[in-house]
């Protein structure tokens, strides 16, 4: 067969083509997992809006709360996916490093977990110190405590989902979580509105609704990993008691980086909400609709950032620098061509999208209609700074680099965008749009300081020179 090669020196066309297969094979599992767990989130709030508005409010004031420390959580076990990468990368069948990483990784699930529990049980003081309702705060500490249960089982999950992608079989995450999703929705029909002789337990179901699905989510995972002839000879849960101390502080000094790197990045858009708050209640509807849009859009590159870390991170550990460059830029394009794509679709169809969420008929919707047409239109200028941060994140991640891509964060999010928005917002009278235009310098200063950050990739991977 002969060889294509893409020019003097460079390497063949079709290694590009393979590496672009590998990824997407990798990747499109975990996307579809990433839309099967947020579509969980949606049908609680869909239930909960059929409750009662107070139902809403106050299960939003709990999952908003809720949310926060479960990012952070998810960043931390997240460092179990380029461990286990980049010793697969090392050596093919490397049962030992991987087994070991994998039980650490559980047991910091265990250990994050621990703190988690005693913040939210404290929900309702939280709540009244922020100056909430007391009622609604009430309503919500109710739903918060059947709700935190669901941390250890889903934090579980998490690195199980790590596990199995890293052996490159993403495809048991995404029949799971589809699983966890069907079970979501007739459990909360039938715990929050009594159906099929359940007690009508109204919010509080659904709370216990998604904890019984994350159980489902991590007992689903257990049994592929012990059923599998592939992943069953790892043995995951031998000797589960065994400390690995060298190990466990790995974890934590590569997942504490990239758990402060997504809470910076959760947090600015979480105060990007409470600004548009105190602007008024058609700008805040509107930045809900349009950032609920935008989300969605932003599953594909962080499927893509999953997928990079672990071929960047198989062929750190092989100490192939021309693979982790191919593997790299590979998902890169990919996920900044689909961004490019989603843009041109909110600048050219943003009622369509919109529909979704409003009569586009009715009257009273007009004033949240247009505004939400402008913010979609800002919302477009961001989505390739968005893709181009998200999957560089990953391709650095799988180099093991984490606490400089951490600063950058800082510096971008809170440092530079936030101040930014804030400052176009109300003192120069841009309001809504302000706060977008702070949040698309945030994005854009990071996504800048990354790719540098890769292009001068061989300072982190010595064997290149």
């Amino acid at each position: 067969m002969s060889v294509l090669v893409s020019g003097a020196g460079a390497p063949p066309v079709n290694s590009w083509l393979a590496e672009a297969r590998a990824t997407l094979a990798l990747a499109w599992p975990m996307v579809m997992t990433n839309l099967a767990q947020t579509a969980m989130n949606v049908t609680d709030v869909m239930m909960m809006g059929r409750l009662s508005p107070a139902a809403l409010a106050a299960g939003t004031l709990g999952h908003n709360l809720y949310f926060l420390p479960v990012i952070f959580g998810i960043g931390l076990l997240a460092a179990t996916s380029p461990m286990m990468a980049s010793a697969l990368g090392r050596k093919q069948h490397s049962l030992r490093e991987v087994r070991r990483t994998a039980r650490q990784g559980l047991w910091l699930a265990i250990a994050v977990s621990l703190p988690i529990w005693l913040l939210l049980w404290q929900c309702e003081a939280i709540l009244l110190a922020m100056g909430q309702d007391p009622g609604l705060a009430a309503l919500a500490a109710s739903y918060m405590r059947a709700l935190q249960w669901a941390v250890l089982p889903f934090f579980g999950y998490i690195v199980l989902r790590s596990f199995i992608s890293a052996l490159e079989r993403p495809g048991w995450a995404l029949a799971v979580a589809f699983v966890a999703v069907g079970f979501n929705v007739l459990a909360n029909w039938c715990v929050m509105f009594g159906n099929l002789g359940f007690p009508a337990l109204g919010i509080v179901g659904a709370g216990i609704a998604t904890a019984l699905s994350s159980i489902l989510l991590f007992a689903g995972l257990v049994a592929v990993v012990s059923l599998d002839r592939t992943f069953r000879r790892y043995q995951l849960f031998g000797r589960f008691w065994r400390p690995d101390w060298p190990r466990f502080v790995g974890l934590l000094k590569l997942g504490l980086p990239i758990a402060a790197i997504l809470t910076f990045e959760v947090s600015i858009f979480n105060a990007a909400a409470f600004l548009m708050g105190l602007i008024d209640p058609v700008s805040l509807a509107a930045h809900a609709i349009a950032i609920q849009i935008a989300s969605v859009s932003f599953m594909v590159p962080l499927g893509l950032n999953q997928a990079v870390t672990v071929r960047v991170g198989r062929a750190f550990g092989a100490r192939d620098a021309a693979a982790v460059t191919r593997a790299g830029w590979t998902a890169f394009v990919m996920g900044v061509s689909f961004m490019a794509v989603m843009a041109l679709l909110m600048l050219l169809a943003p009622r369509l999208l919109i529909a979704g969420f409003l009569d586009l008929q009715a009257p009273e919707n007009q004033p949240v209609i247009a505004m939400a047409v402008t913010f979609l239109a800002l919302a477009a200028l961001f989505q390739i700074a968005d893709g181009a941060q998200a999957v560089a994140s990953g391709m650095l991640r799988g180099l093991h680099d984490t606490t400089v891509p951490m600063i950058y964060a800082a510096i971008g999010y809170w440092g530079i965008g936030l101040p930014f928005g804030v400052l176009l917002a109300f003192p120069f009278g841009y309001q809504g749009v302000g706060i977008w235009l702070g949040l698309f310098t945030g994005l854009a200063v990071v996504s800048v300081l990354l790719l540098s950050r890769w292009l001068g990739r061989a300072k982190l991977m010595p064997f290149s020179t």
